[in-house]
């Protein structure tokens, strides 16, 4: 399948009529043909929690894995969880993706979600937390601690954190205190010396804080003591209460529905409403109720009744509760306990001609179109020096780009900024609603719109998740489009530890699809009608069921096929279904997915052509890829767009078709390495369950994908260099 790349802006490789497949002709597919897809998640972070259990994994980063782990199912809960239960209150419990009530799935979620905490907790006590020791980062308890020690924290305590403290009584002239979302708290029960009253209060823990405190300041990082925050508190009880008798204490947290739902078309100023709904999400209803394994029932009772909450929400674990704080300890600068350094190299084509001289993106461009691969080549000199390089270049008139999620400190905001102070048309498309980015990208958008940034903030009803940057330079009295369609966001930090493709070409046909794209997505409606983009809402699903549909007619008539996908989630219905189809008729299918995978491969007459892997390490899968053999003509687009519901119905997603032949060979080759059997991932069963494969029948280790990738990718020379 060619495509024609002519100057008709009004055709389209993928026509409104095309009708993907003769379903009517086609075997039905049975009904339970998908996996539950908030099972699905769970699963994922499962994996994750394997890792954190992993001995081979440096002991830091083990930490940092059950943080992780802790930090995803907050997330889970908060956004998930809480819409499960919004549509059962509401009374829209629509059925789940396969089938069942939400309520259901609730109970399935409460059951597997209690497990995996439990095995969390374990996991830290009984495998790193003595691995720390070991390592010389101890966490210890406050009766494990000498008469100096407990003395210098005293100081400490009355200096650094009494000031900061908020005791709230509970009686009658002082009703029960709001529980702040993910916010951890002491209950304590205190008896008045002169009443004999027995009272409740509670201290919120300081968020802002150190969570764990390192016990001495003449203990070096290779053997250090550390206790956690609200332990130390804890023990200074006293302080707080006193005259009062200090009766029993507890930790506890509560996790609160924070999803933002917005109605657009209701509101004309979409920041303002924003804003409003981030006040209000503070004071959603709890969800989710996590308590020390200690905690008696008088108090367990009153948390109960007060946040009104069922049983079936309360987790009851030991303490500490939120690892998360164990981000903390994996920042500690003991390198021989993380992973070994890596450092990203610059893409062969962008390097200068000469060592002291300075790279010129826009000739390297123009040469020849590039594919960068982070955090293995280097964003900052790549995506970064490009539109610092507009930014600065007198021959630039224009700049166009989206900005979906992007760091507090982002040079990439600066270069817009500096470009629309130097006189140039600057559009910067913010998508203020990016889930709890909300109030960063509020504030870069006033920042960006005081210095005479068009700022748009897409369309009503859709997210605008496609990362497009686009630069009008004139060279010789002619305009040329410089561009840049990527799988990550705008952002140089999460760029180090994100695994993203982007391509950078001066492509025209790719300049004037975006220059389309970035006029419609300012005005009113959608453009549907690409040469080298699939476009979503409109445009995107229906080209990837064409290519697909392309593949299961080229199997059935004995042409060379296959599918090659590589996304985070793997959810549509259309879109799995199409694959087993494709399935049916003898297409090989490898799906490689990090997150959710709804599809349920190696089942017979249905999906026994079909392999889904997935690959977790330190750094986070995040492009996006979809490789069609198309005949022994591939096709192949990178891309921002998941297989969800959310990405191809109520996103602006983008893909953009690599036509390099070495950008075809490196994409092949890329999945080649992943797919491998010696290289280390999980394999999804047709029931639903994740089986690692990482070592050998002999015991050793298998190939870790992404240090095989940094290594290659350090290996590549200079152009003019190769021999």
């Amino acid at each position: 399948m060619t495509d024609t790349l002519d100057d008709d802006l009004t055709s389209s490789d993928f026509d409104d009529d095309f009708e993907p497949f003769d379903v009517e002709g086609a075997p039905e597919l049975p009904a339970e043909r998908y996996l539950d897809r908030e099972l699905s998640w769970l699963a994922f972070n499962q994996r994750v929690l394997e890792l954190a259990e992993d001995p081979r994994q440096p002991v830091l980063e083990r930490a940092n894995f059950l943080a992780i782990f802790a930090s995803n199912l907050d997330e889970f809960f908060m956004v998930r969880v809480a819409g499960l239960k919004r549509r059962i209150v509401t009374g829209l419990a629509v059925p789940t993706n396969v089938g069942r009530s939400p309520s259901d799935v609730l109970e399935d979620i409460s059951r597997q979600a209690h497990e995996l905490q439990d095995r969390h907790a374990a996991a830290y006590q009984d495998l790193v937390k003595p691995a720390l020791a070991e390592a010389g980062i101890r966490v210890v308890s406050w009766d494990e601690l000498g008469e100096a020690e407990r003395g210098h924290l005293r100081g400490f305590f009355a200096e650094q954190i009494f000031p900061v403290l908020m005791p709230l009584a509970v009686d009658p002239a002082h009703p029960f205190p709001y529980i702040s979302g993910l916010s951890l708290n002491l209950a304590v029960r205190v008896r008045n010396s002169r009443t004999g009253r027995e009272e409740f209060a509670r201290v919120k823990v300081p968020q802002m804080l150190p969570r764990f405190v390192q016990v001495s300041p003449d203990e070096t990082v290779d053997d250090a003591r550390y206790i956690a925050l609200e332990e130390l508190i804890a023990n200074h009880l006293g302080d707080l209460f006193p005259g009062m008798e200090i009766l029993d204490h507890h930790i506890f947290r509560v996790t609160r529905n924070e999803d933002v739902e917005i109605e657009e078309d209701e509101t004309e100023n979409l920041i303002k409403a924003l804003e409003k709904e981030l006040l209000r999400r503070r004071f959603g209803p709890p969800i989710r109720l996590e308590i020390t394994d200690d905690m008696d029932e008088l108090t367990l009772g009153l948390l109960v009744r007060e946040l009104d909450i069922s049983a079936q929400d309360v987790y009851r674990l030991p303490a500490p509760l939120d690892l998360g704080g164990l981000f903390d300890l994996s920042r500690i600068d003991r390198p021989d306990l993380h992973y070994p350094t890596q450092v990203p190299t610059t893409n062969a084509q962008l390097l200068p001609g000469e060592p002291n001289q300075r790279a010129d993106i826009f000739r390297a461009i123009a040469r020849k179109d590039v594919l960068l691969h982070h955090p293995y080549e280097s964003f900052a000199t790549s995506v970064q020096a490009f539109l610092e390089q507009a930014a600065a270049d007198p021959d630039v008139l224009a700049i166009k780009q989206t900005l979906y999620r992007t760091s507090g400190d982002s040079p990439i905001v600066e270069a817009l900024i500096d470009a629309a102070e130097a006189g140039k048309q600057v559009l910067a498309l913010v998508e203020i609603k990016a889930r709890f980015d909300e109030a960063a990208n509020i504030t870069w958008a006033r920042k960006l719109e005081k210095a005479g940034v068009h700022v748009v903030y897409g369309l009503v009803g859709l997210k605008t998740h496609c990362k497009l940057a686009l630069v009008i330079r004139q060279e010789k009295g002619q305009l040329r489009h410089y561009s840049h369609v990527g799988t990550g966001n705008y952002n140089p930090k999460t760029s180090r530890i994100y695994e993203d493709l982007g391509l950078l070409t001066a492509d025209d046909q790719v300049g004037k699809d975006l220059t389309r794209l970035f006029n419609e997505l300012s005005g009113y409606a959608i453009e549907k009608k690409f040469k080298r983009l699939l476009v979503a809402p409109l445009h995107l699903r229906k080209g990837l069921l064409k290519l697909i549909a392309v593949e299961t007619r080229n199997a059935k008539a004995g042409k060379p096929s296959g599918i090659r996908i590589k996304v985070n989630s793997m959810v549509d219905e259309a879109i799995i279904d199409a694959l087993y189809r494709a399935s049916n008729a003898g297409v090989p299918v490898e799906v490689w997915v990090r997150g959710i995978c709804s599809l349920r491969p190696g089942i017979p007459g249905l999906s026994e052509n079909i392999t889904v892997r997935s690959i977790l390490g330190r750094y986070l899968e995040h492009s996006r890829v979809f490789s069609f053999a198309n005949d022994g003509d591939p096709q192949v687009y990178i891309g921002s767009a998941d297989m969800m519901h959310r990405n191809l119905d109520r996103r602006v997603e983008a893909l953009v078709r690599l036509v390099d032949p070495d950008h075809l060979d490196e994409v092949a080759g890329f999945f080649d390495l992943a797919l491998d059997e010696r290289t280390s991932s999980w394999w999804l069963d047709g029931d639903g369950t994740w089986t690692r494969h990482s070592v050998d029948e002999a015991g050793h280790p298998l190939d870790d994908l992404q240090n095989r990738l940094m290594q290659r990718t350090a290996h590549r020379t200079r152009p003019g260099n190769r021999r």
